[in-house]
C-alpha cells in the first residue's frame, strides 16, 4: 500500500514538473536515469508558474498535503514570495465524507443507539467539509439549542500517519542531497507540521482550548467564544454552540449593517496582544474562515472565534523579550534588539553584537522611510527574524506560530480598514505591559503572588537557619578530615606506582638476561622478585 501510494505521489510531482524545479546539476546520476526511464508520465502545466504548479500538485495530493502547503505558505522565510503567494491560496475545499458515515461515528463516540437521544434535529448535508474533519448542524433535545457538531474524517489518522512517514523521507532526501537542503531545514519543518496536524486530530484537545480561551475573555465586549459542550465531545466528536455572525472577510456585509470598521480593526489587534501578552495562550489559526462578527451593535462591534485546534503559548521570558524588541525596533534602537536576541538565547552567545547590529540596521533602516501607518507589523517581525536566520539563529516553533498568526491579523486589519496604524495601536498596550512587569508596583505584585508559599514556609525557617549555622560548624573539620583522606589517597597512589614500576623492571630484567646466556638462575630469581612487587602493587591498589 505504502509503494503505491508513493508511486502515486511520485506520478502527481511528475505530472505538475516538479521535478523540474531542481537543478539538475544537483541531482546524482541515478536520479535523472530514474527520471528518464519514466517517460510514461510528462509535465502537463508547462505553462505554469512554479507556484500555481506546487500548488495544484498539492492540491491533488488530498488533504494532509493541503494542510502541509497552507503552513509552509506561512514560512515565508523559506520561501521566494512568489511561492508562498500561490501557497496562501490554498483552501480546504474537500468533498464531504457520507452522512451517514459521519452519523455512525457520533453514535459509536458517545454511546447512542439513535441520534435522536441526544438531538432533537440533525441536518445530513454538512456545513462545511475540511481536510480533517466536516460539521453538521443541530438541535440539542435537552434545551432545545442550536449546536454544530464537528466530527473527524473516517480512518484520517492512518492516511495522516502513513503521508508523514514518506513526507519525512522525502524530507530526508532534500536535507542530505539538495546543496541548500540544511538550510532550507526541511526536516525541522515537517516535524513541526506534524505537531500541528496530530493537536488537530484530537478533537478533545480543541474542546479544551476552546474552554480556556472562553474563560480567558468571559465578560468581553472585544471577543466571543461559543460554548464548549465537553459532556459530549471525544476524541472524534465535537460539540459545540452554533453562533450566527457575518464572516470576516464580508466587507460587503458589514458596511450593509453600518459596522464600526475602525472599531473592529483596533479590536483585532487589541485581541490579539490580549492573548499574546496578558494570556500567554493565543488562537494561532486566525484566517479568515475562522473569524465572525457578531451582528448585534455594530457601532461596537465583537468579533467571534471558531477552530481551536492550534493555539501558542509563550514563557515570561519570550513575552518580555518579544515586548521589548518590538519596542526597541520601532524606536530604532538597533543595539538594544541585537543584544536582546543574544540575552535571550535566539542566537549563539559568541554572536558579534556589532556585526548583527549593523546587519539588522541594513535591513529595517529602510523600513523607515515610509509613515508608521505603512509599515506592516508582520513584516517587521519577518524581517527580524530572516536576519537572525542568518546569525544562526535558533527556531522558536512559538515564534513561528505567532508571525503567522500576527500576519493574519494584520491582513485582515487592514483589510477591514485600510488606514490601520497597527503600531500606533499596538504601542501603548505594550508600553503598558511593560510597565506592569517592572518597576515597585510589579515588584509588590509578585510579592503578594508568592505570598501563601512564603507564609507556608516561613515556619521552617528557624530549623533551616539552626540546620545551616551547624554545618557551617562542622565544615572545617569537614574539610580537616577530607584533606587527611586526599593525602592519604595520593599517598598510597605514589606506593602503586613505585612498587609496579619496580616490579616491571624486574620482570623486564629476567626477560633480557637469558640473552646474555647468564645462568637461569638469576633470571628465575629476578622474575620471582618482579611478581612479589607486582602482587604488592595490585594489593595496595585494592586497600
Amino acid at each position: 500500500m505504502r509503494i503505491v501510494r508513493l508511486y502515486k505521489i511520485n506520478r502527481v510531482l511528475l505530472e505538475h514538473g516538479l521535478d523540474e524545479l531542481i537543478p539538475a546539476k544537483w541531482l546524482p546520476w541515478y536520479a535523472r536515469l530514474l527520471r528518464h526511464s519514466i517517460f510514461w508520465v510528462r509535465n502537463k502545466h508547462k505553462g505554469k508558474s512554479q507556484g500555481e504548479r506546487i500548488t495544484l500538485a498539492l492540491q491533488s495530493l488530498g488533504p494532509v498535503f493541503i494542510k502541509f502547503g497552507q503552513m509552509l505558505s506561512t514560512r515565508r522565510d523559506l520561501l521566494a514570495p512568489s511561492i508562498a503567494n500561490e501557497l496562501a491560496r490554498l483552501q480546504d475545499k474537500v468533498p464531504p465524507f457520507p452522512s451517514q458515515a459521519a452519523q455512525a461515528i457520533i453514535k459509536s463516540s458517545l454511546g447512542l443507539n439513535e441520534l435522536s437521544e441526544l438531538f432533537s434535529e440533525f441536518e445530513e448535508e454538512p456545513l462545511a467539509s475540511a481536510s480533517i474533519a466536516q460539521v453538521h448542524a443541530a438541535k440539542l433535545k435537552a434545551n432545545n439549542e442550536d449546536v454544530v457538531v464537528k466530527v473527524l474524517r473516517p480512518d484520517i489518522r492512518d492516511t495522516i500517519v502513513a503521508d508523514m512517514e514518506l513526507l519525512f523521507s522525502f524530507a530526508n532526501i532534500i536535507q542530505r542531497w539538495l546543496p541548500d537542503g540544511r538550510r532550507l531545514r526541511p526536516v525541522e519543518v515537517v516535524v513541526e507540521y506534524r505537531k500541528t496536524i496530530v493537536d488537530e486530530l484530537d478533537l478533545l484537545r480543541e474542546s479544551a482550548n476552546g474552554i480556556q480561551l472562553g474563560t480567558n475573555f468571559e465578560g468581553s465586549d472585544a471577543l466571543y467564544v461559543p460554548k464548549i459542550y465537553s459532556d459530549y465531545c471525544r476524541h472524534n466528536v465535537l460539540v459545540m454552540e452554533r453562533i450566527y455572525g457575518i464572516p470576516i472577510s464580508n466587507i460587503d456585509a458589514l458596511i450593509a449593517q453600518n459596522t464600526n470598521l475602525k472599531k473592529l480593526a483596533e479590536r483585532g489587534v487589541e485581541v490579539f496582544f490580549t492573548q499574546v501578552f496578558r494570556d500567554s495562550f493565543f488562537h494561532a489559526d486566525m484566517h479568515p474562515g475562522n473569524i465572525f462578527v457578531s451582528t448585534e451593535h455594530p457601532d461596537n462591534p465583537k468579533y467571534i472565534a471558531i477552530d481551536f485546534g492550534i493555539v501558542g503559548t509563550l514563557n515570561k521570558e519570550d513575552k518580555r523579550y518579544l515586548a521589548e524588541n518590538f519596542i526597541a525596533f520601532f524606536n530604532r534602537d538597533y543595539r538594544k534588539v541585537a543584544q536582546l536576541h543574544a540575552d535571550s538565547g535566539w542566537v549563539p552567545q559568541d554572536t558579534n553584537i556589532d556585526e548583527f547590529e549593523m546587519a539588522i540596521r541594513t535591513v529595517c533602516e529602510p523600513i523607515f522611510q515610509k509613515p508608521l501607518a505603512e509599515i506592516s507589523f508582520g513584516n517587521v517581525l519577518l524581517q527580524l527574524f530572516n536576519t537572525a536566520r542568518r546569525f544562526d539563529m535558533v527556531v522558536q516553533p512559538q515564534l513561528v506560530l505567532l508571525q503567522k498568526t500576527l500576519l493574519y491579523v494584520e491582513g485582515l486589519g487592514r483589510q477591514l480598514y485600510p488606514q490601520l496604524d497597527l503600531w500606533k495601536t499596538a504601542k501603548p498596550f505594550l508600553e503598558n505591559w511593560m510597565k506592569e512587569q517592572i518597576g515597585f508596583s510589579a515588584m509588590m505584585g509578585k510579592v503578594k503572588a508568592n505570598l501563601p508559599f512564603w507564609s507556608e514556609k516561613l515556619p521552617e525557617m528557624p530549623d533551616l537557619l539552626y540546620d545551616s549555622l551547624q554545618h557551617i560548624k562542622r565544615m572545617p573539620l569537614q574539610q580537616q578530615k577530607a584533606s587527611t583522606a586526599l593525602l592519604q589517597e595520593q599517598k598510597r597512589t605514589t606506593q602503586t606506582t613505585h612498587l609496579s614500576v619496580v616490579g616491571g623492571t624486574f620482570i623486564l630484567l629476567a626477560a633480557i638476561l637469558p640473552i646474555y646466556g647468564i645462568s637461569w638462575y638469576f633470571p628465575a630469581f629476578s622474575g620471582v622478585i618482579g611478581t612479589v612487587f607486582w602482587f604488592l602493587s595490585w594489593r595496595n591498589s585494592r586497600q
